[in-house]
């Protein structure tokens, strides 16, 4: 599996906290491994981010991202920030 970033989630990647940043290569490598480990609450999201899935990285820091066309089993992350952040 290729994983991208999309430049809006850089930007907002960069403002996080270093603990938080640690924390995201964590979940991500858990992610490589099996992106539905349960420790990932990997699940689908509705609204303006339908066709997108979320993964926990801390209790309030959430990933966004979405399967690729481009290339097969390709994801993008498009977005990180809290709950409130992201869906309000």
């Amino acid at each position: 599996m290729k994983v991208f970033f999309h430049k809006h989630f850089r930007k907002r990647f960069a403002k996080l906290p270093s603990k938080i940043k640690d924390k995201f290569d964590i979940q991500l490598e858990l992610f490589y491994k099996n992106l539905h480990d349960e420790r990932l609450n990997n699940h689908e999201l509705h609204g303006k981010y339908i066709n997108h899935r979320s993964i926990n990285v801390t209790g309030d820091i959430r990933a966004v991202y979405r399967k690729t066309d481009t290339v097969m089993g390709s994801v993008l992350f498009v977005d990180i920030g809290t709950h409130p952040e992201l869906y309000s």
